[in-house]
Protein backbone atom coordinates (compact mmCIF):
# COMPACT_ATOMS: atom_id res chain seq x y z
CA UNK A 1 0.00 0.00 0.00
CA UNK A 2 2.95 2.44 0.80
CA UNK A 3 4.51 1.67 -2.80
CA UNK A 4 0.90 3.25 -4.28
CA UNK A 5 0.33 5.76 -2.12
CA UNK A 6 4.28 7.67 -1.87
CA UNK A 7 3.95 8.04 -5.87
CA UNK A 8 0.20 9.24 -5.89
CA UNK A 9 1.42 12.33 -3.18
CA UNK A 10 4.24 12.98 -5.08
CA UNK A 11 2.36 13.26 -8.73
CA UNK A 12 -0.44 15.43 -6.57
CA UNK A 13 2.46 17.77 -4.70
CA UNK A 14 3.77 18.34 -8.11
CA UNK A 15 0.93 19.57 -9.61
CA UNK A 16 -0.06 21.44 -6.71
CA UNK A 17 2.90 23.23 -7.61
CA UNK A 18 2.49 23.67 -10.71
CA UNK A 19 -0.88 25.37 -9.74
CA UNK A 20 0.42 27.39 -6.99
CA UNK A 21 3.69 28.20 -8.98
CA UNK A 22 3.57 28.99 -12.80
CA UNK A 23 6.15 30.00 -14.40
CA UNK A 24 7.19 33.50 -15.17
CA UNK A 25 7.33 34.20 -18.95
CA UNK A 26 9.83 37.20 -19.60
CA UNK A 27 10.43 39.32 -22.80
CA UNK A 28 14.18 39.95 -23.59
CA UNK A 29 16.28 40.99 -26.23
CA UNK A 30 20.14 41.85 -26.43
CA UNK A 31 21.66 44.63 -28.29
CA UNK A 32 25.26 44.50 -29.53
CA UNK A 33 27.08 47.75 -29.89
CA UNK A 34 29.58 48.96 -32.91
CA UNK A 35 31.76 51.61 -33.07
CA UNK A 36 32.13 53.55 -36.53
CA UNK A 37 35.16 51.29 -37.30
CA UNK A 38 32.81 47.92 -36.93
CA UNK A 39 34.64 46.89 -33.86
CA UNK A 40 32.14 45.77 -30.84
CA UNK A 41 32.58 48.02 -28.12
CA UNK A 42 29.57 47.19 -25.72
CA UNK A 43 26.22 45.34 -25.41
CA UNK A 44 22.39 46.26 -23.91
CA UNK A 45 19.79 43.49 -22.19
CA UNK A 46 16.29 44.66 -22.23
CA UNK A 47 13.57 43.24 -20.45
CA UNK A 48 10.44 43.90 -20.76
CA UNK A 49 8.27 45.51 -17.80
CA UNK A 50 4.43 46.21 -17.19
CA UNK A 51 5.88 49.77 -17.36
CA UNK A 52 8.09 49.74 -20.28
CA UNK A 53 11.75 48.21 -20.93
CA UNK A 54 14.49 48.24 -18.73
CA UNK A 55 17.41 48.54 -20.86
CA UNK A 56 20.73 47.67 -19.21
CA UNK A 57 23.93 48.35 -21.35
CA UNK A 58 27.42 48.32 -20.77
CA UNK A 59 29.59 50.20 -23.36
CA UNK A 60 33.23 51.05 -23.74
CA UNK A 61 35.41 53.27 -26.17
CA UNK A 62 33.58 56.63 -25.64
CA UNK A 63 35.08 59.93 -25.64
CA UNK A 64 35.40 59.96 -21.70
CA UNK A 65 34.25 62.07 -18.64
CA UNK A 66 30.92 63.89 -20.57
CA UNK A 67 27.35 63.18 -21.14
CA UNK A 68 26.15 61.45 -24.70
CA UNK A 69 22.70 61.00 -25.77
CA UNK A 70 21.20 57.49 -25.90
CA UNK A 71 17.93 56.80 -27.92
CA UNK A 72 16.01 54.39 -29.55
CA UNK A 73 16.14 54.95 -33.23
CA UNK A 74 13.15 53.84 -36.07
CA UNK A 75 15.60 51.21 -38.17
CA UNK A 76 17.90 48.58 -37.77
CA UNK A 77 20.40 49.45 -39.50
CA UNK A 78 23.79 49.99 -38.30
CA UNK A 79 25.86 51.23 -41.46
CA UNK A 80 29.46 51.88 -40.41
CA UNK A 81 29.45 53.89 -43.83
CA UNK A 82 26.75 56.13 -43.46
CA UNK A 83 27.74 56.76 -39.54
CA UNK A 84 24.97 55.10 -38.71
CA UNK A 85 22.81 57.43 -40.69
CA UNK A 86 21.05 54.23 -41.69
CA UNK A 87 18.90 54.16 -38.25
CA UNK A 88 17.13 56.79 -39.54
CA UNK A 89 15.37 59.07 -37.00
CA UNK A 90 14.31 58.49 -33.10
CA UNK A 91 11.55 55.69 -32.80
CA UNK A 92 8.59 57.94 -33.13
CA UNK A 93 5.08 56.13 -33.46
CA UNK A 94 3.14 58.60 -32.03
CA UNK A 95 4.72 61.56 -33.98
CA UNK A 96 5.14 63.38 -31.30
CA UNK A 97 8.37 66.74 -30.43
CA UNK A 98 11.30 65.67 -29.93
CA UNK A 99 12.55 66.21 -26.10
CA UNK A 100 11.90 66.23 -22.33
CA UNK A 101 11.11 69.89 -22.48
CA UNK A 102 8.66 70.19 -24.99
CA UNK A 103 4.99 71.15 -24.18
CA UNK A 104 3.68 67.97 -26.97
CA UNK A 105 7.10 65.39 -26.26
CA UNK A 106 9.10 63.02 -25.73
CA UNK A 107 9.28 61.09 -28.61
CA UNK A 108 9.16 57.12 -27.53
CA UNK A 109 12.66 56.81 -28.30
CA UNK A 110 13.70 59.64 -26.10
CA UNK A 111 15.87 58.53 -22.85
CA UNK A 112 18.09 60.60 -20.64
CA UNK A 113 21.50 61.54 -21.36
CA UNK A 114 24.05 59.07 -20.17
CA UNK A 115 27.22 60.01 -18.31
CA UNK A 116 30.45 58.27 -19.82
CA UNK A 117 33.41 57.41 -17.16
CA UNK A 118 36.85 59.16 -17.47
CA UNK A 119 37.60 55.83 -18.80
CA UNK A 120 35.86 55.88 -21.68
CA UNK A 121 33.06 53.56 -20.23
CA UNK A 122 29.30 53.70 -19.84
CA UNK A 123 26.94 51.92 -17.48
CA UNK A 124 23.23 52.30 -17.38
CA UNK A 125 19.92 51.21 -16.50
CA UNK A 126 17.88 52.92 -17.90
CA UNK A 127 13.40 52.62 -18.15
CA UNK A 128 11.75 53.91 -21.17
CA UNK A 129 8.42 53.60 -20.48
CA UNK A 130 6.68 54.54 -23.58
CA UNK A 131 7.89 51.48 -25.55
CA UNK A 132 7.55 47.59 -25.22
CA UNK A 133 9.75 44.77 -27.40
CA UNK A 134 6.84 43.59 -29.47
CA UNK A 135 3.84 45.52 -29.38
CA UNK A 136 2.66 46.73 -32.69
CA UNK A 137 2.65 50.18 -32.59
CA UNK A 138 5.48 51.19 -29.54
CA UNK A 139 7.76 47.73 -30.59
CA UNK A 140 11.07 48.37 -30.20
CA UNK A 141 12.77 44.64 -31.64
CA UNK A 142 14.47 45.31 -34.56
CA UNK A 143 14.74 49.22 -33.62
CA UNK A 144 18.15 50.40 -33.20
CA UNK A 145 19.72 52.35 -30.01
CA UNK A 146 22.73 54.67 -30.78
CA UNK A 147 24.42 56.75 -28.66
CA UNK A 148 25.76 60.49 -29.74
CA UNK A 149 28.74 62.23 -29.84
CA UNK A 150 27.25 65.31 -27.41
CA UNK A 151 24.25 65.74 -24.86
CA UNK A 152 20.57 65.82 -26.35
CA UNK A 153 19.55 69.54 -24.76
CA UNK A 154 16.08 67.73 -24.50
CA UNK A 155 13.94 70.24 -27.09
CA UNK A 156 15.96 71.19 -30.39
CA UNK A 157 14.35 69.66 -33.26
CA UNK A 158 14.32 66.81 -34.76
CA UNK A 159 16.57 65.09 -32.14
CA UNK A 160 18.50 67.23 -29.53
CA UNK A 161 21.29 68.77 -31.40
CA UNK A 162 23.10 65.62 -30.05
CA UNK A 163 26.04 65.69 -32.19
CA UNK A 164 27.63 62.85 -34.34
CA UNK A 165 26.62 59.35 -33.95
CA UNK A 166 29.52 57.47 -32.52
CA UNK A 167 27.79 53.79 -31.62
CA UNK A 168 24.84 51.33 -33.27
CA UNK A 169 23.15 48.43 -31.35
CA UNK A 170 20.43 46.59 -33.21
CA UNK A 171 17.85 45.27 -30.78
CA UNK A 172 17.31 41.33 -31.21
Amino acid sequence: MRAIIVPLIALFAGAVSLVAFPAFAETSATATFHNSDGTNIGTADLTETDGGVVIKAEVSGLPSSQWVAFHIHENGKCDTASNFKTAGGHFNPTHKSHGFLTKDGPHAGDMPNQYVNDEGKLFTQVIDTNVMLDDKTNGVRGKAIVIHAGADDYMSQPSGAAGDRLACAIIE
